[in-house]
């Protein structure tokens, strides 16, 4: 009697293993844990320059979710990742009702909110250098257009992307003035992205093109991770530069940077996908919650 109890109990529980497991992978694989950095990132920005409003970062998580999504159907029939493979086909329809449902936030925030939409004149060059670093500007049978042909241009373009949609295009949205406080923190969150995503390239430098060029494929993995490094003393060191910074603002960056350092010397092909897709990505959230406690 105690056997065949335990028997059931154990498959019960490998059941509900199963089940938190494929809820996490969700979570994280159909883009709300990237969409949830994003969110931090906005936030960030608004709280640094004194605006408490939520629409923005909200606004800015919904349209990762719709974006990456795209992405992600664009090129999961090129991707090298059998894992992501079998998991997309499983969750593709839960995919596009998730897609479905942001649409329909980003279009209440544009339909029924006070949006700011001169705002989008600053949105649309960094959404035009993510689309066509996904789609081709020009491909035919012999040649192909594409920002993947520039070196280790998809690090930059990820970073210069995130840093203006997150500074520039929040704090324009909210009428805060682009003064120079407002550009030093452009391009501190620049540079501080450009450190958050180089575990992502050493993660996939196995799996990624040659032709991508990544920096890990030009620098070598080690001679990137001192690349990153410098550019996280650099981006503490420029927080000096603002008028009247704060000395918490101070603390906090070279908190956020020793944290992201950390992930950076330590990452690794070998490491889990859940070692960058949850811990890394988790930076901002992180980040935002100093900011929130000081």
């Amino acid at each position: 009697m105690l056997t065949i109890l335990f028997v059931r109990w154990s498959i019960g529980y490998i059941c509900q293993m199963q089940f938190l497991q494929k809820i996490k992978d969700f979570y994280i694989f159909s883009n709300i844990h990237v969409a949830l950095a994003g969110f931090c990132m906005a936030k960030i920005s608004l709280l640094k320059f004194e605006n408490s409003s939520y629409k923005m970062p909200v606004f800015i998580a919904l349209s990762i979710v719709v974006s990456y999504n795209f992405i992600r159907f664009y090129e999961i029939k090129t991707s090298r990742l059998i894992w992501l493979k079998t998991w997309f086909y499983e969750f593709k329809k839960s995919l596009i009702v998730l897609s479905a449902f942001s649409t329909l936030g980003i279009w209440y925030i544009l339909g029924f909110t006070n949006f700011n939409f001169n705002s989008l004149i600053i949105l649309i060059p960094f959404a035009l250098i993510t689309f066509f670093y996904v789609v081709p500007v020009y491909k035919n049978e012999k040649i192909e257009v594409s920002f993947r042909n520039f070196p280790s241009i998809k690090i930059f373009s990820i970073a210069i992307s995130w840093a203006a949609i997150c500074v520039l295009f929040a704090l324009d949205e909210a009428n805060i003035a682009l003064d120079k406080n407002v550009w030093i923190e452009f391009v501190q969150r620049f540079f501080i992205l450009i450190a958050i995503t180089l575990p992502f390239d050493i993660r996939d430098v196995n799996y990624d093109s040659k032709k991508l060029k990544t920096l890990p494929h030009v620098l070598g993995v080690k001679t990137s991770k001192q690349f990153g490094l410098i550019l996280l003393i650099i981006f503490v060191l420029l927080t000096f530069f603002k008028e009247n910074y704060l000395i918490s603002e101070v603390y906090i960056n070279i908190i956020v940077s020793i944290i992201t350092g950390c992930f950076l010397w330590f990452s690794s092909a070998e490491k889990s996908r859940y070692y960058t897709s949850f811990w890394v990505e988790a930076i901002p959230v992180f980040w935002l919650f100093l900011i929130v406690l000081f």
